[in-house]
């Protein structure tokens, strides 16, 4: 089944959460070095460094405790993330906690992870002070938690939502984290933790069979 054919209440390909962990730990090991330019650029340039360690946290959390179901495979995913310093570390690691806890079963449907996302944008919201125009993650995971919330709607959506999300922090002067320091310096490059999420659903669309 493709994502483009899964409606808000039919359950995702078998083995999502392994699908989805393991692509994202093999992606990121490639586009950390990219991100960690992007925010070398407007911020700190510790972004590349944060996800590295986190995800090799993550392939230990895996290695540890075997997970079977979703929730257990985004439980190692969050742990991974809340383990890694920096302000990226803990506002991932509590957005894929909220990811973890939508499912029911072992696998979500499609509207128990859009719930998901929508309670990981709230947390991130909540801790991170930050809304859509503040060039943060915001701007990708908001429009993505929207999108899927429509009726019908699938990850694909959600992850073209999110792409066009990122795509719009190029024009914007960073107001939050470490990026807003620098002002104007900040416009004309793309926010790496909206790029980031904007990874991470194309990559949960891919995942969903």
């Amino acid at each position: 089944m493709n994502a483009s054919d899964t409606t808000a209440g039919d359950e995702l390909a078998p083995g999502f959460g392994r699908t989805w962990t393991e692509s994202m730990i093999a992606t990121f090991a490639v586009e950390a070095a990219r991100l960690g330019e992007l925010d070398r650029l407007s911020g700190d340039g510790d972004f590349g460094r944060n996800l590295t360690s986190a995800y090799a946290r993550v392939e230990q959390e895996v290695a540890t405790a075997r997970p079977r179901t979703y929730r257990e495979w985004l439980t190692c995913v969050s742990r991974g993330f809340l383990g890694t310093g920096g302000t990226s570390g803990p506002l991932f690691g509590m957005f894929f906690r909220e990811l973890a806890r939508c499912a029911q079963g072992d696998e979500p449907t499609p509207a128990e992870l859009g719930a998901g996302l929508a309670a990981g944008l709230a947390v991130v919201q909540r801790y991170g002070q930050a809304e859509v125009g503040h060039k943060t993650m915001v701007d990708a995971l908001s429009p993505a938690a929207d999108a899927l919330a429509v009726p019908g709607a699938t990850l694909r959506d959600a992850a073209a939502a999110a792409a066009r999300g990122a795509e719009s922090t190029s024009s914007i002067i960073a107001r939050r984290g470490r990026a807003s320091y620098v002002g104007e310096a900040s416009r004309g490059v793309l926010d790496p933790g909206a790029v980031a999420v904007a990874l991470i659903v194309q990559l949960a669309a891919d995942a969903a069979g």
